[in-house]
C-alpha cells in the first residue's frame, strides 16, 4: 500500500515537534536532533520535518511504497509523465536506507518516490538541486539517468529571481 510522504523545513524543530505531536496525537515515530517523521495511519501519510532545507515551509511531496513491486509501479508513472526523472537507487536519506527517485513538477515543485529498506545512523547528504532536471526540452539540464554522488533527500532550493 502507498503512502503519502511530505517533509517540511522548519525554523524551531522542538517547538514543530510539539506541534505536530499535538495535531496528529501521537509522538512522532523517529526523532533526532535535525529530523523527526510520523509514520501516521490516519491519515496514511509519512509527514517529516527538519532543519536542513533553505528556508522554511514546504520542502518536497513524495510517494512511499511498501514493494518492489510498487516501487516499479510508480515508477513507470514517473516515467510517463513526460518529464525527466532521476533515479538516485540505493542511498541513506532521513535516517533510513532507500532505493528513490526524483521528479519535478511543472510548477518545479519536488516529488520523490521511495521504497525503504531499513534505518541508517546518519541523515545522509542532500541531493543536489542542479541534478534535477527541470524539464525534457531544456538545453543544458543534467542528464536524468546521472546518479550524483552522496545524493539524499531534500533538495536544495535556488533564491527566488
Amino acid at each position: 500500500m502507498k503512502r503519502l510522504h511530505v517533509h517540511v523545513s522548519v525554523d524551531d524543530l522542538a517547538q514543530s515537534i510539539k506541534f505536530y505531536s499535538t495535531l496528529f496525537a501521537a509522538d512522532p515515530t523517529v526523532a533526532k536532533p535535525d529530523y523527526a517523521k510520523w509514520m501516521l495511519d490516519d491519515p496514511r501519510v509519512n509527514f517529516a520535518i527538519s532543519k536542513r532545507g533553505v528556508r522554511a515551509g514546504l520542502d518536497h511531496l513524495g510517494i512511499e511504497v511498501e514493494t518492489q513491486a510498487e516501487l516499479r509501479e510508480v515508477y513507470d508513472r514517473l516515467r510517463q509523465a513526460d518529464r525527466p526523472v532521476l533515479e538516485e537507487g540505493a542511498t541513506t536519506c532521513c535516517y533510513a536506507k532507500s532505493e528513490k527517485a526524483w521528479i519535478k513538477d511543472p510548477q518545479n515543485l519536488s516529488w520523490e518516490t521511495f521504497l525503504t529498506i531499513g534505518e541508517s545512523a546518519v541523515y545522509g547528504a542532500d541531493v543536489d538541486r542542479e541534478s534535477i532536471p527541470e524539464a525534457a526540452t531544456a538545453c543544458c539540464a543534467p542528464k536524468a539517468d546521472a546518479k550524483p554522488a552522496g545524493a539524499c533527500c531534500a533538495p536544495k532550493r535556488e533564491d527566488a529571481a
